[in-house]
């Protein structure tokens, strides 16, 4: 697609037709709904390869870190999970550099090739007892493919999102993480199904293939899916830069990388303590792992469709309206709802927990993708974007579990992870109100 269609067609005339909407509105509605359809099909398989892992840790802590101790074994699959997180900055630059050059749609095609190939060397990996050190190892290596995968999608995936339409930027947005919850939704069903139909030692010898098998087969699709649709309508500004998107962003752009990042802290953390938390209740509250993953079912629903309707109501009441009050109420409630959920010990005070925090993330992340793009410019928003998101997430996401894990263990205090949410939601709640009083964003 070349320059000029990427401006859009907001100087052209409407063409007459019926009930005052134009051949010209309806295509480019069609357009629209073909995009959302691309960016959150696609991103839903990519989260779902990328997060299947962290529900099945303890099965493969069993096969390619084994150890005297149950508590190491976790704590090793979650370091290689987090490992994975720390590559996704530079996928986030590099990816997200491509994108702003090359154009959106090249990008998310390249992501979900790069998921599917880090998603097969898992599904197909020889354990430790059969050749030993390079089971490990090749489990680190596709975990950092998956990781740089996943480092270009959001950038591309939200910027592709946010194009359709300007006036509905928080909408749009929303789809991101709505396509996220989807992607966590799958995966917890399809986790709590097969530890239900399938005893421990069936899920430790072969079981926990299965996801990441699914997830080779239904990644194709999403590549057809992005490629028929077109290239997104990004307004360009006629301001000339000569510096490559990430020299850009890091010369003009660092207090934007600042906010973006820090707004999403605490969301980034509250996902994957909600991904931690079937671990939790199987080790810490003794619950049976079917009963345990499928509270991970309830938060995936309120994820994917409560997410789209907080961002309907940002784009009418405004973003920090809901944002504020939303990570406030959280940074209060974690302690309590952990001392609950010690206290009460069961699979009910464990799904409520669960349902609680799912819909205080939803509240708060529904506008979070259009607030962080607001913080920057045009020119190289896609590599902003990609490398304060990812920046943020390997930061204060992808070593969550292993963080909990520890403090848990070390400390001898189950409400250990209470603590730690507890300051990333003063942190975003600090960079919300930096957004505020130097770039204006609301």
């Amino acid at each position: 697609m070349n320059s000029t269609s990427l401006t859009g067609s907001a100087s052209q005339p409407p063409t007459a037709g019926s009930a005052g909407t134009s051949p010209a509105t309806s295509q480019s509605k069609k357009a629209a709904i073909r995009g959302i359809v691309a960016a959150t099909v696609g991103n839903a398989l990519e989260w779902f390869d990328m997060g299947i892992y962290a529900l099945l840790a303890i099965y493969i802590g069993k096969n390619f870190f084994p150890a005297a101790n149950p508590a190491v074994e976790l704590i090793q699959a979650f370091a290689v999970f987090g490992v994975s997180y720390l590559i996704r900055p530079i996928g986030g630059l590099i990816l997200g550099s491509y994108a702003d050059r090359k154009g959106l749609k090249k990008s998310l095609m390249l992501t979900i090739r790069l998921m599917v190939l880090g998603t097969a060397l898992i599904a197909f990996m020889p354990g430790y007892d059969q050749i030993g050190l390079l089971a490990p190892l090749g489990i680190i290596l596709a975990r950092l493919i998956q990781g740089f995968s996943a480092g270009g999608e959001f950038g591309a995936a939200t910027s592709f999102l946010i194009a359709q339409d300007s006036k509905r930027k928080s909408f749009l947005g929303s789809f991101q993480f709505a396509s996220q919850g989807l992607g966590a939704l799958m995966a917890a069903v399809f986790v709590a199904i097969l530890t239900a139909l399938l005893s421990d030692a069936d899920m430790t010898a072969w079981g926990w293939r299965i996801p990441f098998v699914f997830g080779l087969l239904v990644g194709p699709a999403g590549y057809l899916i992005r490629k028929q649709v077109d290239e997104a309508p990004i307004v360009r500004t006629a301001e000339t830069v000569k510096d490559s998107p990430i020299v850009d962003v890091f010369k003009t752009q660092k207090l934007g990388m600042l906010i973006a990042a820090g707004a999403l802290a605490i969301s980034t953390a509250i996902n994957f303590i909600l991904q931690y938390m079937p671990t939790y209740g199987i080790k810490q509250l003794g619950l049976h792992p079917s009963a345990s993953f499928s509270c991970l079912v309830i938060t995936g629903v309120i994820l994917t469709f409560g997410t789209p309707l907080v961002g309907h109501l940002a784009d009418k009441y405004g973003r920090l309206k809901i944002m504020v009050p939303s990570v406030i109420i959280t940074g209060l409630m974690v302690i309590p709802l952990f001392l609950w959920l010690i206290a009460g010990k069961s699979l009910l005070v464990l799904a409520a927990t669960m349902t609680i925090l799912g819909c205080l993330k939803a509240a708060y992340f529904g506008a979070l993708p259009s607030l962080m793009s607001d913080a920057f410019d045009a020119r190289s928003r896609t590599t902003g974007l990609s490398f304060s998101y990812n920046a943020s997430v390997a930061a204060f996401g992808g070593f969550t579990p292993m963080v909990a894990t520890y403090l848990i263990e070390t400390t001898g205090q189950a409400i250990a992870p209470g603590y730690y949410l507890a300051v990333l939601a003063c942190l975003s709640l600090a960079a919300l109100g930096a957004g505020l009083k130097w770039q204006g964003i609301r």
